[in-house]
């Protein structure tokens, strides 16, 4: 048995979804087909979130291009109108206008989780179609009666046992040959939904494949596997045609888009082979995760922008010491962020985090309470793994190094543009 999981870009428009067909009709093997909402549609689900969520203008506007998207997908895949799937989208788009006529409550993260899962529901309704459509024996389950976290809402942490126990009892192929189901989504006991991270379905389809022992997870891109580089940014990127466990979870740690930084572990716990393979040409082998052995890798280049470096530091002559930084690291803790680097002093603290525009405001104003607080945005944030000075200077020019830190075998660099 083998997991699939398909993002956003193998699934943003109609051929889209017909190569994702003929991806999965070419296996002979017992497939789990972990699919990403359509394109941008996360995205889009978030205006709607935030619309929502403080009363702003617009909020019908941004449910409408939500529809409006995934009609134009079902219009060039199901020309008849009489087609089931538009009965069932057309509910899903019901409730969530139903969702939101209802005033928010007083949980930003909590309304995010209930509105933004959509994306996947809509996602992967329409692809379960499509794929019978075409013959296929497909089943869709909705993975929130499986999956189970505590109420750790946009960053759900899974209960492992409970799961385990749902998953082996739902997913049974019996005469199908396809189960397919959301990525990113979990509930909580109550079957409240949650998620489970930003870019968190290639967490989904490590969880299932570690309980149901997958043979291999094969992750399906729009590049040729990993790169040492983001194509954003680098004209000349190489493939990294085969990556250790310790390298991948490294990379993905640090900010690789390719691979969600919690995917790994799970896999090497069970040795669970893993392939991130381009979706526009499936015969590639892509790059190969697993107990892989070679000396070092060339340089890797990780790129985060619209950074935010919050400067921290004690409003009286005490020093940066351990019960500061639990109560700093705390607060990060409470309001969800993921530090994406942090260095100290005796009397300073400084955190590189994502411009987050409802935290932000939050986590700086609970450590103004207590600390002089500066912070500053528009920040840069870059990390080479197996860095040398030639790769520093390469990524430094017209850029003025605010912050760097180092380790053997890794550098990050927080930089703004030289104006």
């Amino acid at each position: 048995m083998l997991v699939f999981k398909f993002g956003g870009a193998s699934v943003k428009s109609p051929e889209a979804v017909k190569n994702l067909t003929e991806i999965v009709s070419s296996y002979s093997e017992n497939l789990v087909v972990v699919v990403s909402a359509m394109g941008k549609m996360t995205n889009a689900l978030e205006e709607v979130v935030f619309r929502y969520f403080h009363q702003k203008e617009g909020l019908e506007e941004a449910i409408k291009l939500v529809e409006d998207f995934h009609l134009g997908i079902m219009e060039g895949l199901f020309p008849s109108k009489s087609h089931d799937v538009y009965k069932k989208t057309g509910h899903l788009f019901s409730m969530l206008a139903s969702r939101v006529s209802d005033p928010p409550s007083l949980n930003y993260d909590y309304d995010y989780d209930q509105i933004v899962s959509y994306g996947e529901v809509l996602s992967t309704t329409i692809v379960a179609e499509y794929l019978k459509e075409a013959g296929l024996r497909a089943r869709w389950i909705d993975v929130r009666r499986s999956l189970k976290s505590d109420n750790t809402y946009r960053e759900a942490k899974i209960d492992w046992e409970l799961s385990e126990e749902l998953v082996k009892k739902d997913f049974f192929f019996g005469g199908d040959q396809i189960l397919l189901t959301q990525g990113f989504l979990a509930s909580t006991i109550n079957n409240l939904t949650t998620t489970l991270g930003r870019e968190g379905s290639d967490y989904t389809a490590a969880i299932l494949a570690y309980i149901l022992d997958a043979e291999r997870v094969i992750i399906w891109k729009d590049v040729p596997g990993v790169l040492n580089a983001d194509p954003k940014w680098f004209d000349e990127t190489i493939l990294l045609r085969q990556l250790s466990y310790r390298d991948a979870i490294e990379l993905a740690y640090y900010g690789a888009s390719v691979i969600h930084p919690k995917t790994i572990q799970p896999l090497k716990q069970k040795n669970i082979k893993l392939q991130v393979k381009s979706f526009v040409h499936p015969s590639e082998e892509g790059t190969l995760v697993g107990d892989e052995v070679y000396d070092k890798l060339i340089p890797s280049f990780i790129f985060k922008m619209d950074q935010v470096l919050i400067s921290i530091s004690p409003k009286d002559f005490s020093f940066i010491a351990e019960e500061n930084l639990e109560l700093i690291l705390g607060f990060f803790a409470r309001h969800g962020f993921r530090i994406n680097l942090m260095q100290n002093s005796a009397v300073s603290f400084m955190v590189c985090v994502n411009n987050d525009k409802t935290r932000i405001p939050r986590v700086v104003k609970d450590l103004e309470d207590h600390f002089l607080v500066r912070w500053e945005n528009s920040l840069e944030l870059i990390t080479i793994r197996y860095f040398d000075e030639s790769t520093i200077s390469r990524v430094l020019l017209n850029k003025d190094k605010v912050l760097e830190q180092r380790s053997k075998e890794t550098v990050q660099m927080v930089v703004r543009d030289i104006i």
